[in-house]
């Protein structure tokens, strides 16, 4: 069933709650659809950072596919408890790629070993680099410079690319950042870059702060292939990686768990 048909359904299905109900689940609605801005990076230790977008119907989706719908089908006011319905594509706000995303036949969300989800975090900083340029990609120079400044990435690490997009959030049109061809152009790792971090650095996956492991502007998405064709997968558009130190943090990635999934929706957490 798709998101529409899911929506009529439950609209269809659901009881009528009272007035009072509505105009309170309408101001909750009207809240919920602000996209905030994000506060100033400042890298902290000590505690425990979520770089977790709040899902909203406003948040930007890759081109063409719908946002999320969130439906009221049960009501304080009337049985005492409050429930909404989702209708949601997997790869919608921060959201993890399983392996099966983009290779056929690969692993799917059920199949993601437990203990991978909690590694340690390596954050690569380009933000100075996109902020003129909206094209800009991680490269291998990239993770060298990490590697002498921070030592050898950690094995089975999760490397988070940081190019500063969630500041863009407060107007969602320059976040998706469609050219007249209605092709997005944001930051990503380049296909080498990606496959040099599974091959020479052993990592258990990467993410980014945009709405791709790609360079938006990659039209063979190199990076999805090398990182998910190694078993490894990846999670779009994190937030708050300014926030977090480039090494010594450690991420716990809240991943879905549903049948044959291609990916999904999850909660990030940095452990600083």
């Amino acid at each position: 069933m798709c998101a529409p048909e899911i929506v009529r359904h439950v609209r269809e299905a659901a009881p009528r709650p009272n007035r009072r109900a509505l105009l309170g689940l309408a101001g909750l609605a009207a809240a919920a659809a602000v996209v905030p801005a994000p506060a100033a990076a400042t890298p902290r230790t000590g505690g425990v950072v979520d770089l977790t977008h709040t899902l909203t119907p406003r948040l930007p989706v890759w081109p063409g596919n719908p946002p999320i719908t969130m439906v009221p089908v049960a009501w304080h006011a009337s049985g005492g408890f409050g429930q909404l319905a989702l209708g949601y594509w997997e790869h919608t706000g921060t959201h993890l790629d399983a392996p099966a995303h983009r290779i056929p036949g690969a692993a799917t969300t059920e199949a993601l070993a437990a203990a991978d989800l909690v590694a340690p975090l390596v954050v690569l900083d380009i933000s100075a680099r996109a902020a003129d340029d909206a094209d800009a990609v991680a490269t291998v120079a990239d993770i060298d410079r990490w590697r002498a400044a921070h030592g050898e990435i950690p094995e089975r690490a999760f490397v988070a690319l940081y190019s500063g997009w969630e500041h863009r959030l407060t107007d969602p049109a320059t976040f998706l950042n469609l050219d007249g061809q209605g092709r997005p152009h944001a930051p990503g790792f380049s296909g080498e870059a990606a496959e040099y971090l599974v091959t020479q650095c052993g990592i258990v996956g990467a993410g980014v702060d945009t709405l791709s492991l790609d360079c938006g502007a990659d039209p063979d998405y190199g990076a999805h292939t090398a990182l998910l064709g190694a078993g490894c997968y990846g999670v779009e558009m994190l937030a708050a990686l300014g926030s977090v130190p480039p090494s010594g943090a450690t991420v716990v990635v809240g991943a879905p768990k549903h049948a044959g999934g291609t990916g999904g929706p999850c909660r990030v957490l940095a452990l600083t």
